[in-house]
């Protein structure tokens, strides 16, 4: 079977999927922590995977010391319908950067990062350092060296586009800003930049109600994210699906002027 999907990769014996996969990880991630290079032997023992024989996904953590608790890369992949590489969910955390739970109720319950339940002294101290939703660490500001690095890994496996799963309003409008462009939800994120502009539906909801609504919120992606978060749409963050071209940038800004 040829190595276009995960689904082929992880039939592979376990050595070699391993190998495949550590093509995933940036370069420039490898070196600002000093890791070993790709290709080594060495760099496994930092890497844990779930990627069963059988299935159509992976989960993969890279870590910068065995025993820290959090990865520095965390991905989830899956196959689509039509065979295409779709990212769930891709972190990176910078482990010198103070962690807030987040993820997780004070009683160790998880919260799949507030998509269940919410931790809300959690995320508001979160919030108040400078983190935007579903942040357990501050991020290293390599999401483009990520994406030129998974681009390479997508152009291996034979595709010349790809999909992900933006889990905040937030990461959509990064996702944007790096060329992608929308299967579904171009309409839902007009929708809500309309409703922040001047006469908008949502300003009137940006009231201090809770510490996750302010005012600053209209101006402000991060900020903003966290109001969406707090449910000031009135619904969840959902049925938003980008997809990226190879080497291609859309060019959509479906928030053209507002900054972080």
């Amino acid at each position: 079977m040829p190595l276009s999907r995960i689904a082929s990769i992880n039939e592979l014996p376990e050595a070699e999927k391993r190998k495949v996969y550590a093509r995933l990880i940036p370069r420039q991630l490898l070196d600002h922590f000093n890791l070993p290079e790709q290709e080594s032997i060495r760099l496994q023992s930092f890497l844990q995977f779930r990627f069963a024989p059988g299935s159509s996904d992976v989960e993969m953590s890279l870590f910068h010391e065995l025993r820290f608790p959090d990865p520095i890369l965390y991905g989830h992949l899956t196959d689509t319908i039509t065979g295409h590489i779709h990212i769930l969910l891709y972190i990176l955390n910078d482990p010198d950067a103070p962690r807030f739970n987040v993820d997780k109720m004070p009683d160790g319950q998880p919260t799949r990062f507030g998509t269940l339940q919410r931790n809300l002294e959690a995320e508001k101290k979160a919030m108040e350092n400078g983190l935007a939703p579903g942040q357990v660490r501050r991020g290293l500001r390599l999401l483009s060296s990520a994406i030129t690095q998974f681009e390479e890994f997508v152009d291996s496996l034979g595709h010349e586009m790809y999909f992900a799963e933006p889990l905040y309003y937030h990461n959509a409008v990064l996702f944007e800003r790096h060329g992608f462009n929308y299967q579904t939800g171009r309409k839902k994120m007009e929708a809500i930049e309309s409703g922040f502009q001047d006469g908008g539906q949502w300003l009137n909801r940006l009231d201090h109600s809770t510490p996750f609504r302010s005012p600053l919120a209209r101006n402000s992606i991060r900020l903003r994210s966290w109001a969406i978060h707090d449910g000031i749409l009135g619904e969840p963050f959902t049925d938003v699906t980008m997809y990226k071209k190879i080497r291609k940038s859309a060019g959509i800004h479906t928030c053209p002027s507002c900054g972080w």
